[in-house]
């Protein structure tokens, strides 16, 4: 894929501790041969190629407004064939309703959709090798609060994700 067609990730930035601790968990339990990236926290899966000047544009202008927006750590989650950290945070879901509303008509049907917010640690295992996972994890997974501290822009082409760009959260307003 060329940089002229590949889609735009935007992930949402754990604080550097819960990113540390649940890339571990993701390394020590997402198969290996699948494992190309570090613990993140997706907002959407394909922005438009031709929006990334636009994308930064908008991505700039609502860090330098916004505060670190608030989280919660809520346990575990269960992918079925995978596990997930579960994460509630409304804040980080209405900024991501004004990216959405921003890019309306360029979304994809997956981007439409109001996300569950989570970290995946497992994923593409058995439904048996996830439940024994999510068993040997439980109590493990203490709800606690964070802030996120930014936003991250990636370009998509099939591996490892390629950062395009940061967009640390400096501003006082909340979402």
């Amino acid at each position: 894929m060329s940089g002229e067609d590949a889609p735009l990730i935007l992930t949402a930035q754990l604080p550097r501790d819960l990113h540390a601790r649940f890339t571990a968990l993701r390394t020590a339990h997402f198969p290996p041969e699948r494992n190309y990236l570090e613990a993140h926290v997706t907002l959407f899966h394909a922005l438009p190629a031709m929006c990334e000047a636009e994308a930064c544009g908008v991505l700039k202008r609502m860090a330098a407004e916004f505060a670190p927006v608030p989280g919660q750590v809520e346990g575990l989650m269960s992918l079925g064939r995978g596990t997930a950290i579960k994460l509630s945070a409304p804040a980080m879901i209405d900024l991501r309703g004004i990216i959405a509303d921003h890019f309306h008509g360029l979304l994809t049907q997956q981007d439409q959709q109001r996300p569950r917010l989570h970290v995946t640690i497992q994923n593409k295992v058995t439904g048996k090798e996830a439940k024994a996972l999510q068993a040997q994890l439980a109590g493990t997974i203490a709800p606690a609060p964070f802030a996120f501290r930014g936003l991250e822009l990636f370009r998509y082409r099939g591996g490892p994700w390629e950062r395009v760009r940061d967009f640390a959260f400096r501003g006082t307003a909340a979402p």
